[in-house]
């Protein structure tokens, strides 16, 4: 079962919520894994998803890590790119490590819609 990262930055938590619910089934196809904060709202949308920490405590590095030990398939990021954030150089690490090991990223909803199509089991 391939794993896709889900992260969203808080001014766009509302925006994976909705992505998650139009998406229900076919992400309950996929093994889910989120920093804590946006794993806490998938839950609410009714997927099961393994939590990390939230970004600015380390999540974002963490799943980082997993990238690069070949665990996690393809990255969602909903980031906002107009806001600074503290933790931004886990941020590029993790975007620059997608990118090193080819790994898919997406950072809006539209990219992401088709990611998970292409990748459905």
């Amino acid at each position: 079962m391939k794993t896709i990262a889900l992260i969203a930055h808080d001014g766009k938590k509302a925006e994976m919520v909705g992505f998650t619910k139009d998406h229900l089934e076919r992400l309950r196809r996929f093994r889910l894994v989120a920093t804590g904060s946006t794993g806490s709202y998938i839950e609410k949308a009714g997927l099961a998803v393994e939590k990390k920490k939230s970004g600015p405590l380390g999540g974002d590095a963490q799943i980082a890590s997993d990238v690069v030990e070949g665990k996690i398939q393809a990255v969602i990021f909903l980031r906002d790119p107009l806001g600074k954030h503290p933790h931004d150089p886990d941020i590029f690490m993790l975007m620059r490590i997608c990118d090193v090991l080819n790994i898919p990223l997406a950072t809006n909803t539209a990219a992401a819609s088709l990611m998970i199509k292409a990748l459905d089991p």
